[in-house]
């Protein structure tokens, strides 16, 4: 993570309506892209904690138009969350306003900066141990995408067009491996070669969107586990977070990408390839979560292709990972050399293992849909 100089952190605070005097600001958050902190301040005998992030403009093209996505969905959960007497500080990001009024700040230097107040009594899991949260964070995701269902007026922004259009991302390795521009495809063959096996596959949930055989709905598009807020107490999933890539999509990929997290019994840049595989153990409780929220929401079509999902959205990660090694790690963070190679391997690692079980996956869907 860029730690940025605690005095331009507390200037970009002063920017927004915040309640309390400054004590500090430290970072915190694991993700790929923006920038996150956590800041503390002091109000009377309390201390009160917020969110600041610094958004990704080189990832994310158009700031406005994401924070516009934002504005509209969180304002939506609270017309729900309130309608269903839940807790509208917990439940739904809760974005605070800039003196101007504003949802974001933008610097003389061009960077965007959001604040969110603060959820406390819950947190989010890089590694989740107790199987009863991984059902809680899958339905979260669940109750979120029914939630958004009933969003009125236009079509959300595209905050990344094609994000999850897999033949897309196929088309732009194909013209990175190409150009080669640091001279490491010849390092890769074994990986360039498993995705190039597979590239038959890649258009299958596109074709199916673009024949209305399968619904467009409004996705997160980011479904780790660690995008869902869990109850200290009561393990629930209490809120997901990270929304900067809500927008039109599939189901299908939002519960696949929680698969290919959530049931992988290693992390996402694990060297050791022996401890990649994937639990089907995970996948039950995954699917079980998922369904139990999304049962009398989704169509048959998408309910038939919820196993296959993982392994798709698997290997559009794996060749993203791949592509980005082979461009010089222009687009994730890296912390170390072959980084993103070492992503990629553990990716073609766990489409491997969903061929191998992909009937076990399918009957555990079909367990679970009825």
């Amino acid at each position: 993570m860029v730690t940025r100089k605690a005095e331009q952190l507390k200037e970009v605070i002063t920017q927004f309506q915040l309640e309390g005097n400054f004590l500090e600001a430290l970072p915190c958050g694991s993700g790929h892209i923006n920038d996150t902190y956590v800041s503390r301040f002091q109000v009377g005998k309390r201390e009160v904690r917020y969110i600041h992030q610094w958004i990704n403009h080189y990832v994310f093209k158009e700031p406005e138009k994401l924070m516009e996505n934002i504005e509209r969905v969180t304002r939506h959960a609270r017309q729900q969350i309130r309608a269903a007497g839940g807790d509208l500080q917990r439940e739904t990001l809760t974005l605070i306003p800039t003196i101007d009024g504003h949802s974001f700040f933008q610097s003389q230097g061009g960077d965007y900066w959001r604040s969110y107040i603060c959820i406390e009594g819950a947190r989010t899991y890089d590694q989740i141990e107790d199987l009863r949260t991984v059902y809680n964070a899958s339905k979260a995701f669940g109750k979120f995408q029914k939630m958004l269902s009933s969003l009125p007026g236009e079509r959300l922004h595209e905050t990344i067009p094609y994000f999850h259009h897999t033949p897309k991302r196929l088309e732009t390795f194909y013209t990175t491996l190409e150009k080669d521009v640091l001279n490491r495809a010849r390092f890769v063959k074994v990986e360039i070669d498993a995705i190039l096996k597979r590239t038959a596959e890649t258009s299958i949930i596109v074709d199916l969107l673009d024949q209305g055989y399968l619904p467009e709905r409004i996705t997160h598009n980011d479904t780790k586990l660690n995008n869902v807020m869990i109850d200290d107490h009561t393990g629930d999933g209490v809120c997901v977070i990270d929304l900067d890539t809500v927008m039109p999509g599939s189901a299908l990929n939002d519960f696949g990408d929680s698969v290919r997290i959530g049931a992988s019994t290693a992390i996402e840049d694990e060297q050791d390839l022996a401890k990649v595989n994937l639990d089907l153990v995970m996948f039950d409780h995954l699917a079980h979560g998922y369904l139990d929220a999304v049962r009398d929401f989704l169509t048959p079509t998408e309910i038939d292709y919820l196993a296959f999902s993982a392994k798709l959205i698997t290997l559009e990660m794996g060749i993203r990972f791949l592509t980005d090694y082979l461009d010089g790690d222009i687009y994730f963070k890296i912390h170390r050399p072959d980084h993103n190679l070492d992503r990629c391997r553990t990716q073609l690692k766990m489409v491997v293992e969903m061929e191998e079980k992909m009937d076990q996956m399918m009957n555990i869907v079909k367990q679970y849909s009825l």
